[in-house]
């Protein structure tokens, strides 16, 4: 344990001073010492030892100005700003960095402590540009809002000093982050977070004093999937968004709150929006997801949603063209398709798919007598199949993957896949000293882990324990198995989740925790088996279909030649990409920024995104269209607005519109008996995940993909390799 911790700590993982080490883990197992009594500005605190000064003024609503220090990051205490007095102290104490002591009494008001903030402001003012009426950062500046609160009503820079400010080149790192170096006030916090949440010790420090600058030693990009975390943490205009550069101000947008869709994590989000379109997209705090990060792809990708949108219904006519018709006829010309294939209609749901489509997608091909509904991706059917939640859900929460002390992923890349779900596994193995271990390609994932291989069957012998990982799972307290929902796509799917259930069963000892998860990639997939939708698309293709009805269906797992010659193709989405482009009539959806409507991430946690934008053009919400439809089919759905089909859904699952919380799922140990009617076995092929490099994460479903930004970092990433290699 002593040779890990130093490993760890010369590779740089152990940087935090919160970190635990062999030390502080022995002392945690001691009784823990009463609390003490301080005062902050005559006000008494009972504070657990240990705790700062600044910590300690905030229990008791005291507000210290601070730049360096931020909750999530190690402390730095190298802006100065937090100065405060302490009685008897013959200098004022860095608050963010300074434990107090019994009995001390902190003054942050008094006239030493305003004495020193102003100096502190003054100096950093000093060198600082005057640009903030072209500074992106200007509203939310915390210079700006400290210089007003804590800093001097005067000034004592002269002309004469002006040859004296100092000015920084400015540094490319990428298509996403603009940097204005000049700007920057060295509080590190951007460093900080590339080597201890990204994991990736491309930022630094070079120089000292006056000539010191923040940026990546030699001239190439920050390579992270979450870089543009630094734009938020970034407390001056140094570090900004570079899609949003001279777009908007915080004083002429609208904010609504939201969810992301671009994985099935349900990232919290704040949409901003002016004139009907969305400038940008930023974190919203929630501790049980995302904390108040967020992945690249879901912060910039916005811009793809005002590109190859579909805003007219279209039909194709006997040249093979799609031409532009209004809704009567769009959905009269429908109707009469699907009345003419009576039951022989089926249905595949897409990734962005929201609960109220899937669900009134689902009567309306019930009312017609067919049962032929299905989602894109796949999941085992033998065995438990989707029968029971238990064997399809990331069972243990996100936020609990923190306490594990061993966790085995099986098949997966959780740094793309999921990135904030990794930056969990990342703080979880520097600040707990969790053992990662991977069962499938070798893979970047930020941190250390061992490699068992990419053969399938390393699981079966650890199931049965003839593998030496497996002594390590049974000795573990908290162990975690994450599955990725890629590798049950596999033909032996089934096979390697019976393993996984069984092997689940054996080291699940404490109820309260869950050993058996499974991470999905779809932001639908959840909802969609919750509500009874066949995983995959073999019955699709077995079926004698006349219809097919793509519900946002972009992906490449289906094709024209694969359907009937006269299967009618029905498309209903938001973007002209591939479901559209073999369609023979098209209805343009909503994307997440334009419905009210229901997601389900892969944890079971039901939230729902709010109207941000309206629709473009002729552009409706899905579950509207579809009522729509029914209406002319004849087969008239029984709910006219958004609380009705939302009393359907809590009719199917009551969970559904329970937002915000995540339902526990059960029944594991008979999830693990039907696992062993599993017919299928474990093949030899070998393990393998789709996206395996940076430039892969960047373009995986539609938005992405019409995306500009997107675009250029894929560009981006192959030059720097391009060039590295040269």
């Amino acid at each position: 344990m002593l040779r890990l911790t130093v490993s760890r700590a010369l590779n740089g993982a152990k940087s935090s001073p919160t970190c635990l080490s062999v030390a502080s883990r022995y002392q945690s197992d001691q009784k823990k010492p009463d609390k003490i009594e301080v005062f902050i500005d005559d006000k008494p605190v009972l504070v657990e030892p240990g705790t700062t000064v600044l910590q300690a003024a905030a229990m008791v609503g005291v507000e210290i100005p601070r730049f360096c220090y931020h909750e999530r990051l190690a402390v730095a205490g190298n802006c100065r700003m937090c100065l405060v007095e302490v009685e008897k102290s013959p200098k004022p104490v860095a608050a963010c960095a300074m434990p107090v002591m019994k009995g001390w009494r902190v003054k942050t008001d008094s006239e030493m402590t305003r004495k020193a903030r102003e100096g502190i402001m003054e100096f950093l003012l000093v060198n600082h540009p005057l640009d903030c009426p072209i500074c992106d950062q200007g509203g939310e500046c915390d210079l700006q809002d400290q210089s007003m609160a804590f800093g001097s009503d005067r000034s004592r820079f002269t002309d004469i000093d002006f040859s004296g400010k100092r000015a920084v080149e400015d540094k490319d790192i990428g298509p996403l982050v603009k940097t204005i170096m000049t700007r920057c006030i060295h509080c590190t916090r951007c460093i900080r977070f590339a080597s201890e949440v990204a994991g990736i010790n491309d930022l630094g420090t070079t120089g000292r004093g006056n000539d010191m600058q923040v940026g990546t030693y030699i001239e190439k990009l920050f390579m992270s999937e979450l870089s543009g975390n630094i734009i938020d943490l970034c407390p001056v205009g140094a570090l900004t968004s570079k899609p949003y550069s001279f777009t908007a101000r915080p004083w002429e947008i609208r904010k609504v709150d939201s969810i992301d869709v671009l994985d099935a994590v349900g990232s919290n989000i704040i949409v901003s929006t002016r004139t009907g379109e969305v400038m940008r997209i930023v974190p919203r705090v929630n501790e049980e997801i995302n904390e108040e990060w967020l992945a690249d792809k879901s912060r910039f990708a916005y811009d793809g949603l005002k590109r190859q949108r579909l805003v007219t219904p279209m039909l194709r006519d006997n040249n093979g063209d799609l031409n532009p018709v209004d809704w009567e006829a769009a959905l009269i010309t429908v109707a009469k398709v699907v009345k003419h294939a009576g039951n022989s209609i089926g249905a595949i749901a897409g990734g962005f798919a929201d609960a109220e489509a899937l669900i009134a997608l689902k009567d309306l091909l019930n009312r017609l007598g067919s049962e032929h509904l299905c989602t894109e991706r796949t999941f085992p059917l033998d065995g438990s199949g989707t029968d029971l939640r238990s064997s399809y859900l990331l069972n243990n929460k996100i936020a609990a993957v923190e306490e594990a002390d061993l966790v085995l992923l099986v098949g997966t890349n959780p740094r793309f896949e999921a990135p904030l779900l990794n930056a969990r596994l990342r703080k979880a193995w520097v600040h707990n000293e969790t053992d990662v271990a991977l069962i499938g390609p070798q893979v970047d994932l930020t941190y250390h882990y061992e490699h068992l291989g990419d053969d399938p069957n390393v699981l079966r012998k650890i199931n049965e324990g003839d593998h030496e990982f497996a002594d390590k799972l049974k000795r573990a307290k908290k162990p975690l198995i994450i599955i990725g929902a890629e590798l049950l796509e596999r033909k032996d799917g089934g096979a390697l989740l019976s393993t996984v259930q069984n092997l689940s069963t054996k080291l699940n000892s404490n109820e309260d925790w869950k050993v058996l998860n499974v991470l999905h990639k779809v932001a639908s997939q959840v909802a969609a088996l919750d509500i009874g939708y066949n995983p995959g698309i073999d019955k699709i293709k077995s079926a004698d279909l006349k219809v097919l009805y793509l519900l946002g269906a972009d992906g490449d797992h289906i094709n024209k030649e694969d359907l009937p010659k006269d299967c009618f193709v029905i498309y209903q989405g938001h973007h002209g990409d591939r479901g559209a482009a073999i369609a023979d009539a098209v209805l343009p959806g909503a994307a997440y920024t334009e419905k009210q409507a229901t997601y389900v991430n892969t944890e079971g946690r039901a939230q729902q995104t709010l109207v941000a934008v309206s629709p473009p053009g002729r552009a409706r919400e899905d579950w509207k269209i579809i009522r729509a439809l029914s209406e002319i089919v004849g087969a008239k759905l029984p709910y006219d607005n958004l609380n009705q089909i939302r009393d359907r859904l809590d009719e199917i699952a009551p969970h559904l519109t329970r937002y915000g919380n995540a339902e526990s799922a059960n029944y594991f140990k008979q999830a693990a008996e039907l696992s062993k009617k599993t017919e299928s076995a474990i093949d030899c092929k070998p393990i393998d995940v789709k996206i395996k490099e940076l430039q892969d994460y960047y373009m995986t479903d539609s938005i992405s993909r019409a995306s500009p930004t997107m675009a250029k970092c894929v560009q981006a990433v192959l030059k720097q390799k391009q060039s590295a290699c040269n």
